[in-house]
C-alpha cells in the first residue's frame, strides 16, 4: 500500500509541483461525492485562468506606467482644455474632488491633471484634510459613505442549504434513494398502506439524517475558515488622525488619511507621496516588474498591494477598496483555492484503495445473494415463476450491495484532515498563532529543528537602556539619578550632541497620547532610546527645529546601522550614525571628550572600547554605538559618509528573557527538536541569552555570520550538527543555513523572521514563522504561520498541535479501517453462508455515520496532551499506516468478527432465542453488538500505544458528546424505530450482552498493546526510523 501511495499520492508540503497535483487527481478512483470530497482541493483550471488574467493585468499596468504619457495625452487632449467640474453630490458633502477623478490620476500617473488640482497639497485641500493633523475621527463614517470602504467585494459565504445540496450529491446515496422510492411503491402495491412503505421510508429517513449531520459538520468548518481568512486580511497601519499618530485596521482606512510607511509595509490603498526619505516600492505584484520604483516628488503615485522595499514616508490616501488598482485586480480573479496538504492527498489514496476493495465485496455480495435466490427457486422448481416479492428481494440485495459500498468507500478520510486542521487552526488562533497555510499546521508536527530569532521571540522585546559609556566612563542608568550622573561626566554640549543623535536619527516618534502625556511609537529599540532621551526633558520631547533632516538611510539587517544627515544652524551639515557597536566603532577614527571636542581614537582606546562593548554584551545587553561627522558642502543628494566618524557614546539595552522560554526550549529538546538561535546581535550577547534560555550547551558551537559565510561545504557539514548560536548574521546567512539543513541533512526546518530581508528564509523553510508584533507585512506574507504574540512558547504550541493533527488522523484511520473490515467481511460471509445480510441498508447507513462524520468529529478534534512532546518528531517519507496501527486494526477486527460470527451461527442457542421473532431478535442483537464494538473501539483508538485510553477523556467534550449521542440514538433506533430500521426491542440481558461484548474490546486493546512490534531498520541521513513512523531520539554519542 505504501509503495502505491508514494508513487501516486505524494506531494510536497510547500509549493507542490503541478505534475504531482495532477498525478494524484488522475489516480483517485471511485469518488462517491466529488463536490464534497474535493471542496477543499485547489482548482487547477481556475488557478491557470487567474495566472492568465494576472499576466494580462500586469501588461496593462506596464503600458500605463511606461507609455501612458503620449497615448493618454493624445487621446484626452480635447478634454484637457476643459476645466474640471466637481459633481454636486461631492460639493454638498464638503469636498472639491470626485473619487473617480482621484482614482484616474493615480491609476494613469497623470501629472498634468494632478497639477490642475494644485499638486498633492491641492488634492489634500480639496479633500478637506490637514497634512499635519490628518482627518478627524468624527469624519470617518462620512468619508466612508462618500468615498467608499477599504474592503474588497468578497464572494458571499455559502449558505447552509448549499452544504445540504453538496451532501446530497453522493452518487451512492442517490442510488439508495431511488431504490427506496421503488421499494415504497412496490411495497405499498404488495403489502398495502402503511406496512409496505416502512422499509423504503426507513432508508430515506436515514439518508436525510446522514445528509443533515454531514452538512452541519461541513458548514461549521466553513465558518471556521471564514474567521481565519478574515483575520489573515486584517493588517494594522499607522496613520495621523486628530493631530497624533495612531494604529488602525486597514479596513478602517479612509480617503484623506495620512499613512506612515516604512520598510516591509504593504501599501494599504492608492495614494500620493507627501514626504519621506529614500522611499522605494516593489510593484511586481501589479506590474510584474521586479525593479523597485523610487517614490518622491517626481513620482508621487503609490498603488495598493505594492510593498515598501526601502526608506520611509507619508502618503495621502486617495482611493480605497474597489476603487484601487488592487481592488480592480481582485475583482477579476477567481478563487483557485489553497494547495491540498500531504495528508489530504495521502488519505485520498487510502480511500481509493479501500474503495476498490469495497466495490469488489459489494459486487460479490450482490452476486452471491442473487445466485442463492436463483438456486433456491431452481431447487423448488419455480425458476420461471417470479413475483413482486422476488423483485423486492433483488432490490433489497442491490440496496445492501450499494450500502456496503457506502460504508466501504471512506469518503470521510480526506475530509477528516480538513476537519482536524480547521479545529487546530481555530484553537491556535485563540492561542495567538495565525496559521496562513493549511499544510503548515500539519508539517509543524514533523519539525526537528527550529531556527529562532532572539529579540522579541526569546526575549520580551520590552527594552530599556540600563548602561551607558560616554566620555570614558560607564554609567548605570536609572530614571532618577541619570541626569545628574551624566551632567557630572559630560558637558552640556556633549549631552546636546547625544540627544540630537537620539531624537533626529530615529525611525520612532514621540506623540501625544489620549491622556495628554507623551508616548513613543516605533520599534522596541527606538522606544528604549527615545524614552532614555526623554529622561532629560520631562514630559516633552525636544524639537530640533534649527536642524532640518536632509537625507535618511533607514536601518536594515544587512548594514545593521541607521544614518541621517541634518543641516546645522550655523551652516554646514552633520551626519549621525547609530547601529551595531563593532560596525559603527569601525567607522570611527575619533571620539568626543568631556568638553565636546573630537580627539583622535588611539589603538589602546579602541581596544578599551571593544572591552566595554564585550562587557555590556556578556551581561546579555544589546549594544549600540552613536557617532557623528561634520561635513562641508553636503546636500540631500549626496551619499551619507561611511567613515571618519566621531564616537559619542555606547549604550547597553536590557531585553529580558521571556518567562517560560527556558521551559519551552527544554520541551523542544525532550521532543527531539533542536533549537538554534540566529540573531544579528553581538556574539557575546547572543551566547549569554542562549545560555539563559538553555539553547547553548557546553559542547555547543556559537559562530558569527561572517565566519560561517567563509566556510566551505565540508566545514559546514562538520560544524552544523553542533551549531547552536549564529550571531551577527545577515538574512543571507539564515537562508544559507536553512537550505543546508533541508537539502543536505534532510531536516524539517521551522524558521522565524520579522524583517523584509527574512522573506527568502521564511519562503525556503518547511515552516516559515513570522512575528505578528515586530514582523513586517512582507515577512508575514512569506510566512506559513504568524506568531501573534512573538513568543517562542507559542511556536512550541504550534508544534504540539501539528503532532496532534497527525496523531488524530492516524487514530481516525485506525478506527475507520477496523469498521470497514468488520462490516465488509460480516455481510459477505453471512451472505455466502445464510443467503441474507445481518446488517440492513438502514443499519449500515447508521454505522457509516458513526464511523465517518461522527467518528471524524470525535477523534480528529481531540486536543493535544503533553505526552505528544515527549515523542520524537515525525520523519520524512514514513509509513502513514504504521505497524502499530496494523496490529490494532487486525487484532480488533479478528475479535469483532469472532464475536459476530458466534452470534450469527450460535446466537439463538446461546441466548435461548426461539419463536417467530427469534431471527429478528438475533439480527438486532448482532447489529447492537456491532455498534457497541465500534463505540468502545472509538475509545480504544484514543491512544494507539498507551494502555490507559480513558486518561483525559472528560477533557475532550466533543468526544464525550458524540459517544453519549451515539449511545442515546442507538437506544432509540433499537427500541422505538424498529419499523424503519428492521429492529425489535431487546431485553435487558441482551442489552447487557451487547455492552459486554463491546466493552471487552477495551481488554482486547490492552492485550494487543502488550504485543511488541518489531522496529523498522532504515538507514537515513539523520536518524534511524522508529516503528511507529517517528524518528528515534538520539542516544549516547548521537545525542550531540
Amino acid at each position: 500500500m505504501e509503495k502505491y501511495l508514494r508513487k501516486n499520492f505524494d506531494v510536497e508540503p510547500k509549493r507542490p509541483s503541478e505534475e504531482a497535483l495532477r498525478r494524484w487527481r488522475s489516480a483517485v478512483w471511485l469518488v462517491k461525492n466529488p463536490r464534497r470530497r474535493f471542496r477543499m482541493v485547489a482548482d487547477l483550471a481556475k488557478r491557470a485562468e487567474d495566472a492568465r488574467k494576472l499576466e494580462n493585468f500586469q501588461e496593462k499596468i506596464r503600458v500605463a506606467l511606461y507609455v501612458q504619457k503620449a497615448a493618454f495625452h493624445f487621446i484626452s487632449g480635447v478634454s484637457r482644455g476643459e476645466q474640471y467640474r466637481t459633481s454636486e453630490e461631492i460639493k454638498q458633502a464638503g469636498y472639491g474632488i470626485d473619487p473617480e477623478e482621484l482614482a484616474t490620476i493615480v491609476r494613469n500617473h497623470d501629472f498634468k491633471r494632478l497639477e490642475q488640482h494644485g499638486g498633492v497639497e491641492g488634492c489634500a485641500k480639496k479633500l478637506s484634510v490637514s497634512i499635519q493633523n490628518g482627518v478627524s475621527s468624527n469624519e470617518i463614517h462620512h468619508r466612508q459613505k462618500i468615498f467608499g470602504v477599504n474592503q474588497f467585494v468578497e464572494k458571499p459565504a455559502r449558505p447552509f442549504w448549499m452544504f445540504v445540496w453538496d451532501a446530497l450529491q453522493d452518487m451512492t446515496l442517490i442510488i439508495l434513494m431511488v431504490c427506496a422510492v421503488i421499494s415504497v411503491g412496490v411495497g405499498i402495491a404488495t403489502e398495502g398502506w402503511p406496512g409496505g412503505m416502512y422499509d423504503g421510508l426507513g432508508i430515506i429517513l436515514c439518508i436525510l439524517l446522514v445528509v443533515l449531520v454531514t452538512a452541519i459538520s461541513d458548514y461549521k468548518q466553513s465558518l471556521q475558515f471564514k474567521d481565519l481568512d478574515r483575520e489573515k486580511k486584517n493588517v494594522i497601519v499607522q496613520v495621523t488622525r486628530n493631530g497624533s499618530r495612531q494604529k488602525v485596521s486597514i479596513h478602517e482606512l479612509v480617503v484623506g488619511d495620512i499613512v506612515h510607511l516604512s520598510i516591509g509595509d504593504l501599501v494599504p490603498a492608492d495614494g500620493m507621496f507627501l514626504s519621506g526619505y529614500s522611499l522605494s516600492v516593489d510593484e511586481s505584484s501589479l506590474s510584474g516588474e521586479s525593479e523597485p520604483v523610487d517614490i518622491g516628488r517626481e513620482n508621487p503615485f503609490l498603488l495598493s498591494g505594492t510593498k515598501v522595499q526601502d526608506g520611509s514616508g507619508k502618503m495621502l490616501v486617495t482611493s480605497v477598496g474597489m476603487m484601487t488598482e488592487w481592488g480592480r485586480l481582485m475583482d477579476t480573479l477567481n478563487e483557485g483555492g489553497e494547495d491540498e496538504t500531504p495528508l489530504q492527498v495521502k488519505l485520498n489514496g487510502v480511500a481509493t484503495i479501500i474503495g476498490k476493495i469495497g466495490l469488489t465485496f459489494a459486487i460479490l455480495t450482490f452476486l452471491v445473494l442473487t445466485f442463492r435466490l436463483i438456486a433456491k427457486k431452481a431447487i423448488l422448481g419455480q425458476i420461471r415463476k417470479w413475483s413482486t416479492n422476488d423483485a423486492l428481494d433483488l432490490l433489497n440485495f442491490f440496496a445492501i450491495a450499494v450500502t456496503i459500498l457506502v460504508v466501504a468507500v471512506p469518503e470521510g478520510l480526506p475530509l477528516a484532515v480538513t476537519l482536524s486542521l480547521a479545529f487546530a487552526m481555530k484553537k491556535l488562533m485563540n492561542d495567538r498563532a495565525l496559521v496562513r497555510h493549511l499544510s503548515a499546521c500539519e508539517t509543524m508536527g514533523s519539525a526537528n529543528c527550529i531556527c529562532t530569532d532572539k529579540t522579541g521571540t526569546l526575549t520580551t522585546n520590552h527594552m530599556i537602556v540600563t548602561r551607558l559609556w560616554i566620555c570614558g566612563e560607564c554609567k548605570i542608568i536609572g530614571s532618577n539619578s541619570s541626569q545628574n550622573a551624566l551632567m557630572s561626566t559630560a558637558s552640556e554640549e556633549v549631552l546636546h550632541t547625544l540627544l540630537q543623535s537620539i531624537f533626529q536619527n530615529t525611525s520612532g516618534e514621540v506623540v501625544k497620547g489620549k491622556d495628554g502625556k507623551p508616548s513613543v511609537l516605533g520599534s522596541p529599540t527606538e522606544t528604549a532610546l527615545l524614552e532614555f532621551g526623554m529622561l532629560f526633558y520631562g514630559n516633552s520631547a525636544p524639537i530640533f527645529r534649527e536642524s532640518k533632516i536632509l537625507k535618511v538611510e533607514p536601518f536594515n539587517s544587512n548594514k545593521k546601522k541607521m544614518s541621517v544627515t541634518v543641516s546645522l544652524p550655523g551652516g554646514g551639515v552633520r551626519a549621525f550614525c547609530k547601529g551595531a557597536s563593532e560596525i559603527v566603532l569601525g567607522m570611527c577614527d575619533k571620539l568626543i571628550d568631556k568638553d565636546g571636542q573630537s580627539v583622535l581614537l588611539t589603538v589602546d582606546q579602541r581596544k578599551s572600547l571593544t572591552d566595554v562593548i564585550n562587557g555590556f554584551a556578556c551581561e546579555a545587553l544589546r549594544t549600540l554605538c552613536f557617532a557623528f561627522k561634520d561635513i562641508e558642502g553636503n546636500s540631500s543628494t549626496d551619499d551619507i559618509p561611511e567613515n571618519s566618524y566621531t564616537l559619542i557614546a555606547i549604550v547597553g539595552i536590557k531585553d529580558p528573557v521571556r518567562p517560560g522560554v527556558r521551559e519551552a526550549v527544554q520541551t523542544c529538546l525532550d521532543a527531539g527538536i533542536i533549537v538554534r538561535m540566529v540573531t544579528g546581535d553581538n556574539i557575546h550577547t547572543a551566547k549569554a541569552i542562549a545560555r539563559e534560555c538553555g539553547i547553548l550547551t557546553d559542547d555547543g558551537i556559537a559562530i558569527e555570520g561572517p565566519e560561517f559565510r567563509e566556510k566551505n561545504l565540508q566545514e559546514i557539514k562538520r560544524i552544523v550538527p553542533k551549531l547552536q548560536v549564529m550571531a551577527r548574521s545577515l538574512p543571507l546567512d539564515k537562508h544559507k543555513l536553512v537550505t543546508f539543513l533541508r537539502k543536505e541533512l534532510r531536516e524539517v526546518v521551522a524558521v522565524t523572521g520579522d524583517g523584509t530581508n527574512d522573506a527568502p528564509a521564511l519562503h525556503e523553510a518547511d515552516i516559515g514563522l513570522a512575528m505578528g508584533i515586530a514582523g513586517t507585512e512582507v515577512a508575514k506574507e512569506n510566512a506559513d504561520v504568524v506568531i501573534m504574540d512573538d513568543n517562542f512558547a507559542t511556536i512550541v504550541n504550534v508544534a504540539k498541535w501539528g503532532r496532534s493533527v497527525y496523531f488524530n488522523i492516524q487514530k481516525f484511520v485506525q478506527f475507520q479501517l477496523t469498521v470497514n473490515v468488520v462490516a465488509l467481511i460480516t455481510n459477505f460471509v453471512s451472505a455466502c453462508i445464510t443467503g441474507s445480510a445481518p446488517l440492513t441498508a438502514v443499519q449500515l447507513l447508521w454505522v457509516n455515520m458513526i464511523m465517518d462524520t461522527l467518528g471524524a468529529l470525535a477523534l480528529a478534534t481531540e486536543p493535544p496532551h503533553d505526552g505528544l512532546m515527549r515523542k520524537p518528531p515525525i520523519g520524512r517519507n514514513v509509513n502513514f499506516i504504521t505497524k502499530i496501527m496494523w496490529r490494532n486494526i487486525i487484532g480488533q477486527s479478528v475479535y469483532q468478527l469472532a464475536v459476530l460470527g458466534v452470534l450469527q451461527f450460535q446466537g439463538k442457542k446461546l441466548f435461548n432465542l426461539s419463536g417467530p421473532d427469534s431471527t429478528s431478535t438475533l439480527n438486532t442483537l448482532i447489529f447492537n453488538t456491532f455498534v457497541f464494538c465500534q463505540i468502545f473501539n472509538e475509545i480504544n483508538s484514543r491512544d494507539m500505544e498507551k494502555l490507559n485510553v480513558l486518561r483525559g477523556i472528560f477533557g475532550s467534550w466533543i468526544f464525550m458528546w458524540i459517544i453519549v449521542s451515539t449511545v442515546a440514538f442507538q437506544v432509540i433506533i433499537v427500541e422505538f424505530l424498529g419499523t424503519f430500521a428492521d429492529t425489535v426491542p431487546l431485553s435487558w440481558n441482551l442489552w447487557l450482552a451487547s455492552i459486554f461484548f463491546g466493552a471487552a474490546g477495551l481488554l482486547v486493546g490492552v492485550v494487543l498493546k502488550c504485543i511488541p512490534v518489531s522496529l523498522e531498520r532504515k538507514t537515513t541521513t539523520t536518524a534511524s526510523s522508529h516503528h511507529d513512523g517517528y524518528e528515534a531520539l538520539p542516544t549516547g554519542p548521537e545525542l550531540a
